[in-house]
C-alpha cells in the first residue's frame, strides 16, 4: 500500500544530517544568499537543500509555491552561469517540505552574485559554504583550456615544490616568498600542481593551505 505522506523518506534524509551534499533552510529569504549555497554545490560534488527544515532538523514547513519561486531565482539570476535545480516537494508530519537536488556542474567555476552585484565562488566543505580562493579559480580556467595543452616543468615549479617538501602545509603567500616568486606566478603554478597531483589544498583553521600529494 503506497504511504499517506512523505514523512519516513524526509526523515531519512534528515537523519543524515548538514554535510557535505546537503543542507537545510527553515525558508528563503534571500535568493542571493540561497545562490551561495548553489555556486557551492555546483563547484563541488553537487548537493541537495532541504526547504522547510531547521537546522536542529526539525520540519518547519513552507509555501512550496512561494519557495519554488524564490528557488529558481536564485539559481537563473543570481547564479552564473545558470545553475539547474530539480525541485519535488514533499509532505511530511502534514508541512510541505521542498528538496531541491543540484548537479556538480561542468562548466566551472559557478559565481554567486551578492547584494553588491560582485561575483563570487564557492566550495562546499562539510557543511558550509567556503569562497573559493584564486588558486581554485585558476585550476577551473586551466582545466577548460586543458584540451592540447603542452606540460613543461622548469625551475619556477621546482621552487614551490622544493618550498613544499621542506616546510610541509604552508599558505600560498607563505609558499610565494619561499619560492621567491611574485603572488599571480605562484597561484599559477600552485594551480598547475594541483591539476596533475602533485600538490594538493588542504582546508585547515578556517582556510586553505597547501601540501605536497
Amino acid at each position: 500500500m503506497k504511504p499517506q505522506d512523505d514523512t519516513e523518506y524526509i526523515h531519512s534524509l534528515i537523519s543524515q544530517g548538514e554535510h557535505q551534499q546537503q543542507d537545510f533552510k527553515f525558508e528563503i529569504s534571500d535568493a542571493r544568499k540561497i545562490a551561495r549555497t548553489l555556486s557551492a554545490f555546483a563547484n563541488t560534488q553537487g548537493g541537495r537543500l532541504l526547504i522547510g527544515v531547521k537546522d536542529n532538523g526539525r520540519i518547519a514547513g513552507v509555501r512550496s509555491e512561494e519557495e519554488s519561486y524564490m528557488m529558481e531565482a536564485a539559481a537563473t539570476l543570481y547564479c552564473r552561469p545558470a545553475v539547474t535545480c530539480q525541485l519535488h516537494t514533499y509532505r511530511a508530519e502534514g508541512r510541505h517540505v521542498l528538496v531541491a537536488q543540484v548537479e556538480e556542474s561542468v562548466h566551472k567555476p559557478v559565481y554567486a552574485i551578492d547584494e553588491d552585484g560582485q561575483c563570487l565562488a564557492y566550495l562546499r566543505i562539510k557543511d558550509e559554504n567556503i569562497l573559493a580562493t584564486p588558486v581554485h579559480l585558476r585550476i577551473w580556467q586551466q582545466n577548460a583550456r586543458a584540451e592540447g595543452e603542452l606540460t613543461t616543468y622548469t625551475q619556477r615549479e621546482r621552487q614551490v615544490l622544493d618550498a613544499l617538501r621542506e616546510h610541509g602545509l604552508l599558505s600560498l603567500n607563505r609558499c610565494c616568498r619561499l619560492a621567491r616568486l611574485p603572488r599571480r606566478t605562484g597561484e599559477q603554478l600552485m594551480a598547475k600542481l594541483v591539476r596533475y597531483e602533485l600538490a594538493e589544498p588542504v582546508f585547515e583553521g578556517h582556510k586553505f593551505l597547501f601540501r605536497l600529494k
